[in-house]
């Protein structure tokens, strides 16, 4: 009789060609094609359930053939949430059901307006944009502090689009519309004469550009062409205008301007005409936004009436008539009263900075998780259900600036057009516009054309990912304790979160390749070294169409690799495909169980003949996860390879748990299980000592086995068993 470990040899010698050849058989084939063309039409359990041929298929190559039966207790499995540590099928100790779970996804994918990562890489920029906004303000007034002295004549400053384009935003005017022949009339007028160019416009605007600067009619510059005053308030000015937001800079540029502004004001009505005093007036005075404007003119006559709205502060603050006039050698303020003024716009000014660009971040984390379409999106925040955030940007606004897009480039119905593109059309709206800021915009949301939120389409499904870093950090821990486990998972956790991180922005394969720590993880939670696998090796795998039976990636003996390349959503250029690769069950896991399938299946076959073949098949495929003594004893086919190999008495199971897996480690390094050499070693042994208590074996090896077996190598043993069957 042949003995078990040259039966066992027969089959492993050429794995890849015996699992083809079972593969092939007619009952296999068929099957295995029924639920390749039929496991995609799934959308339920119930569905997978009643299907007997897809979901016996399943059952059996996860290995749970005999629970088969056990539909309520299967479809408890199937529904568990493999996130939640105490869904069902976490708290059985049998691995076999979480990947059973594992390898459907009728939990679902989470359809969602932004990812974690899309919304954080939005807040990013968007938070960024105030930085980039201060340091832009800051650059162009310091090119213009250093530049303007060197200016001769007026033609020279609007020659220079720079520098006429900082003055025009100063006094608020169009860098587009204005024209250059009307800002030199300005700018020439004598502010003095009323019937000049600047007077005659009866504009306070002009007439305070052309005070700024110091030219003369003939356009000549004055020595200097402006004062320390001038420029200051020019700059202040700019700070002002050019800001979205409340910052330091900022509020020094409002203070600069309220003083170099206020010993002008001659009357209520000089004051109120100026925007930005009033803008001053009310952050100093805790004016709300939404009190109008003849609330502070009133407190600035009325003594009576600035009590009765709570703003008698503001109105000792200043020294107006009630008619709002100034009385003869009287100024608007002292310069005590300037300086109360100051100091309180300065307290409150800092409180706003250090709140709402805060507040808005953290309005738009509550609000984006409860987003299911556009017009959720689109509402404002008066309008939804928050009574306290009415002050907070408003979403669509922070994701236009986010990108570098101003609110008033774009209206709520074009925003709207923008999300419901689809980037695939060269033809549809968004791709119209060949604006990059519009298309990033697009990309980092998920709504469909409907404008209803979709579940993200990811170089890799979600879930996909999900598995791939549980994998990842189960491997990179297996049989380490204390220290050296906490350090290994603290360094797999940084990888997984990179993983996740830009597993969420890759759009081709060839990014995924171009990443060595992406690939890393890949190939380890497969179990695979990477010291194994070349660069141009991978690069033929992902070029392979999975789904072909004749490519590349499919001809490799270790199916793993298909498995891997399965896994994405990529097409067959390497790009990401139109619509992900799978519903329940993504295409690698599809691979995956029809693998399993072809595995279980010869296991099986072979144990019909040979019960010894299947357990040292079965230990072979298993001794690689294994990670405790705990794994063995929960596994029946395990535990009996175990005793089998060391010929002990099925009685030990009677023994108290703790001290059987004290036992077993003794036996057994668990460390050498994830070393091929020493599992074969274990096999040997195994197999001669199946054949000495089965019978299959001379006296002559039972006596070496039962004498000092430890001592002697399992090549001894294997070569004892081969001379009896020889």
């Amino acid at each position: 009789m042949v003995s078990t470990y040259l039966n066992y040899l027969s089959v492993t010698n050429n794995l890849s060609k015996t699992l083809s050849a079972v593969a092939s058989k007619g009952a296999v084939a068929n099957e295995t094609a029924y639920y390749k063309e039929n496991i995609g039409k799934v959308t339920t359990v119930d569905e997978f359930m009643d299907n007997y041929r897809l979901y016996s298929y399943a059952m059996k190559a996860y290995g749970l053939e005999d629970m088969t039966y056990a539909k309520a207790f299967m479809k408890k499995v199937l529904e568990s949430d493999l996130s939640d540590s105490s869904s069902f099928a976490n708290t059985l100790s049998d691995s076999r059901y979480t990947q059973f779970a594992a390898a459907f996804k009728f939990v679902g994918e989470d359809a969602t307006a932004q990812t974690d990562v899309q919304q954080t890489s939005l807040l990013d920029d968007y938070e960024s944009s105030f930085d980039e906004e201060t340091e832009a303000t800051a650059t162009e007034t310091d090119y213009y502090d250093s530049t303007i002295d060197e200016v001769t004549s007026v033609d020279e400053l609007l020659g220079s689009s720079r520098l006429r384009n900082y003055v025009l935003k100063a006094f608020g005017l169009s860098t587009d519309y204005t024209s250059t022949s009307f800002l030199r009339n300005v700018l020439t007028s004598d502010v003095d004469d009323p019937d000049s160019f600047v007077n005659q416009l009866d504009d306070d605007v002009y007439v305070n550009l052309a005070k700024a600067f110091n030219f003369d009619t003939d356009g000549t510059a004055g020595d200097p062409v402006q004062s320390d005053d001038q420029k200051s308030q020019v700059e202040s000015m700019y700070a002002i205008s050019v800001s979205t937001f409340a910052s330091s800079s900022v509020g020094d540029a409002y203070t600069t301007y309220f003083e170099d502004t206020i010993g002008n004001i001659t009357s209520v009505a000089d004051l109120m005409a100026d925007d930005k005093l009033v803008a001053y007036l009310r952050t100093a005075y805790g004016v709300s936004d939404s009190d109008p404007d003849n609330y502070i003119s009133a407190a600035l006559k009325s003594s009576s009436l600035a009590t009765a709205i709570g703003l008698s502060d503001l109105h000792d603050a200043f020294n107006f008539d009630s008619d709002g006039e100034l009385a003869d050698g009287t100024t608007a303020q002292t310069s005590d009263q300037t300086s109360e003024t100051t100091a309180a716009f300065s307290e409150n000014y800092v409180t706003s900075i250090d709140s709402w660009i805060d507040g808005s971040v953290d309005n738009y984390k509550s609000r984006i998780a409860d987003v299911t379409s556009i017009d959720d999106f689109l509402t404002s925040n008066a309008d939804d259900d928050d009574d306290d955030n009415d002050d907070d940007a408003e979403l669509w606004q922070m994701a236009l600036r986010a990108f570098g897009i101003d609110s008033s480039e774009v209206t709520k119905t074009q925003f709207r057009k923008i999300l419901e593109s689809d980037l695939d059309d060269p033809s549809n709206y968004v791709n119209q516009l060949n604006d990059d800021r519009f298309t990033a915009l697009r990309a980092s949301f998920n709504f469909d054309s409907d404008g209803n939120t979709e579940v993200p389409h990811l170089a890799m499904s979600q879930s996909v990912i999900d598995d791939f870093v549980a994998d990842y950090k189960e491997n990179k821990i297996r049989y380490l304790t204390g220290t050296e486990a906490t350090d290994a998972s603290d360094a797999a956790d940084t990888e997984m979160t990179y993983f996740n991180t830009q597993m969420a922005t890759l759009k081709t394969a060839s990014d995924v390749l171009a990443d060595d720590r992406l690939v890393n993880l890949i190939l380890v939670a497969k179990g695979i070294d990477p010291d194994d696998v070349t660069d141009d090796e991978l690069e033929k795998m992902f070029a392979s169409d999975p789904d072909d039976p004749d490519s590349y990636v499919n001809s490799l003996s270790d199916n793993r690799f298909a498995e891997i390349v399965a896994s994405f959503n990529f097409d067959t250029d390497g790009n990401l495909s139109s619509d992900p690769e799978g519903t329940v069950q993504q295409r690698g896991d599809v691979l995956e169980t029809v693998n399993n399938y072809i595995r279980q299946t010869l296991e099986s076959d072979q144990g019909d003949s040979n019960t010894g073949v299947r357990l040292a098949l079965y230990f072979e495929r298993k001794a690689p996860t294994i990670s405790s003594a705990y794994d063995i004893l929960g596994d029946d086919a395990l535990f009996e390879f175990f005793t089998t190999t060391f010929g002990l008495s099925s009685y030990v199971s009677n023994m108290d748990v703790d001290k059987q897996a004290d036992m077993i480690t003794n036996f057994i390094d668990i460390d050498d299980l994830g070393d091929p050499d020493k599992v074969q070693d274990l096999i040997k042994r195994f197999t001669a000592m199946y054949d000495m208590s089965n019978g299959t074996t001379t006296s002559s090896a039972a006596t070496i086995l039962s004498g000092s077996a430890t001592s002697i190598s399992a090549d001894t043993l294997l070569a004892v068993a081969q001379l009896k069957s020889s």
